[in-house]
């Protein structure tokens, strides 16, 4: 069945309090928070940060994350290298974890959204209650691929306080880290109601 939105009533969604009102207001009769129908130029600015995470991806990986110091000798390691090296080591599920985390999650993130935000510019693809659904999916995941970097901090702690080996973070962990936090940010700049406003708000 069809069901209006609060758009084509002329209506506006607080964002604190989730007041409807009209749009002619420019503030929220019940918090006092800025109104607006659309988060101003959501697209624009969520696609800027994802081809910004996306740029930074490449020397996440490419780079080594960590550099193993150990009798005068260094050995980089990339994430997918760390990865191999856990599994020959036989620590399978620690390596699982990473993978998912580091290379899994941050990806699956990326598409995602580059997925959601083309879907909000052309209307075409999955219903718009299974777009804000996997755009509540996407939003939540993609907090924990800073696992990675958390792994390396928890690493240097720990190993700095033997002596014979030292661990140091390399360029890759940097670069990660800003990939976490732009897509964060691209998520949270990213309006769902966008998803809503190009489909015929007919549910099955």
């Amino acid at each position: 069945m069809s069901r209006p939105t609060a758009l084509s009533k002329n209506l506006s969604s607080c964002h604190a309090c989730f007041k409807l009102a009209s749009k002619e207001l420019h503030q929220c009769p019940r918090c006092g928070s800025a109104l607006h129908q659309r988060t101003p130029d959501s697209l624009q600015r969520t696609l800027a940060l994802l081809l910004t995470a996306t740029v930074l991806y490449i020397p996440a990986n490419i780079f080594p994350i960590m550099i193993t110091d150990q009798l005068g000798s260094s050995e980089p390691s990339t994430i997918l290298g760390g990865v191999v090296l856990l599994i020959e080591l036989g620590s399978v599920p620690i390596a699982a974890v990473i993978f998912i985390a580091s290379v899994m999650v941050p990806v699956g993130k990326l598409l995602s959204m580059y997925y959601l935000c083309w879907c909000a510019y052309s209307g075409d693809g999955l219903q718009a209650r299974k777009r804000s659904v996997m755009y509540r999916i996407t939003e939540f995941v993609g907090k924990w691929s800073m696992v990675d970097v958390f792994v390396v901090a928890i690493l240097v702690a720990l190993v700095s306080l033997g002596g014979l080996i030292a661990i140091r973070p390399g360029v890759a962990a940097l670069a990660f880290a800003g990939v976490v936090i732009v897509t964060m940010v691209a998520a949270e700049s990213f309006d769902p109601r966008l998803l809503w406003d190009q489909t015929d708000t007919t549910d099955d």
